[in-house]
């Protein structure tokens, strides 16, 4: 029996991802913080789909935490797809945010992203066929004031992706990274899109929709996933040069401190 790992699965886009797996016909491995309704997902997902759902809950800013519980998959179950979409981000002034929301950024969107996929990876290469889901951001593609440290990190995600693709493409392992822009996954990222204004909106998907088409790009062997309501935000940052969308995307995210 094979399952999907997805990090980060009690809300958002990691939700919508178990359930799109659990849909397909895959049992599913969610991982989360303790007391986020992880175990209740899991419960829906049965009900509903008749699939095997697991959850560990846990802090994976913390790496003895990831090597515990890799290290206790890897002994009870056959690993076939995991999904990296744990991560956070946030708008802030840099001499304002303090050494742990910083921290917590580095560690959950690099450090839980690579040392996941170093520790499943023998699992995953022991399968006929396995896929590694990596989910970056369109904050990848420039940097931006008053986020800093987050667009950085989605840089790391996307190109640790692409890097590891090419390095085990003649291998049962495909790797792939998704780049999704704005998503309205909670009520703070929805308040703070909403104060971003147009450019703010440009893109905007349902995580529902966006795991629905990450999905099935995964499987159609789509080394990088871009979706269609971004690909026009992605040619545009392309072709601007980075002064430009630097000062672009800043002044559209200075509206969420002016409104707070």
């Amino acid at each position: 029996m094979d399952f999907a790992v997805i990090s980060g699965a009690a809300a958002g886009l990691g939700k919508a991802f178990s359930f799109e797996l659990s849909k397909l016909g895959y049992n599913t491995i969610l991982i989360d913080l303790p007391d986020q309704g992880v175990k209740d997902i899991c419960t829906d997902i049965e009900c509903k789909f008749n699939r095997k759902s697991l959850c560990y809950e846990v802090d994976l800013t913390k790496i003895e935490n990831i090597v515990e519980i890799t290290n206790d998959i890897n002994k009870r179950y056959n690993v076939s797809i995991l999904i990296n979409n744990v991560g956070v981000g946030g708008t802030k002034r840099f001499n304002d945010a303090d050494v742990n929301y910083l921290n917590t950024i580095i560690q959950l969107n690099v450090m839980a992203t690579t040392i996941m996929t170093k520790q499943l990876f023998q699992n995953l290469k022991k399968q006929e066929k396995s896929y590694i889901l990596n989910v970056s951001s369109m904050a990848a593609f420039s940097p931006v004031a008053f986020k800093t440290v987050y667009p950085a990190s989605k840089v790391f995600v996307h190109y640790f992706s692409r890097g590891l693709c090419e390095e085990y493409k003649n291998s049962n392992v495909f790797v792939s990274v998704v780049n999704p822009g704005p998503m309205k996954t909670n009520p703070d990222v929805t308040a703070r899109i909403n104060k971003q204004g147009v450019w703010g909106k440009i893109g905007l998907l349902s995580p529902e929709k966006v795991a629905e088409i990450a999905i099935r790009q995964l499987f159609k062997g789509d080394r990088l996933i871009m979706l269609n309501g971004n690909k026009f935000n992605w040619f545009v940052l392309k072709v601007l040069p980075i002064w430009l969308r630097l000062y672009l995307l800043s002044k559209a995210v200075r509206r969420e401190l002016k409104n707070k």
